[in-house]
């Protein structure tokens, strides 16, 4: 695998995790939880916080009703 260039790696820094492979360390991009299985390209860092992203719907939430109670 190519190692990352520096200017990549300090653009990327906020998503770059450690990551122990045998007796190697190397810096892998790695997003939050929520955003990981997620189709948009909002994705957020592992390190982030989500309070709320507009696109994440959960598969608990009460669904809306459209036609106002029809």
């Amino acid at each position: 695998m190519p190692r990352m260039s520096k200017k990549r790696r300090l653009e990327w820094s906020f998503f770059l995790r450690q990551v122990k492979i045998g007796n190697a360390t190397c810096d892998r991009i790695t997003y939050n939880d929520l955003c990981r299985g997620c189709t948009h390209s909002c994705k957020q860092s592992f390190r982030a916080v989500i309070i709320l992203c507009p696109r994440y719907y959960s598969k608990r939430r009460k669904k809306e009703d459209r036609d106002n109670g029809r």
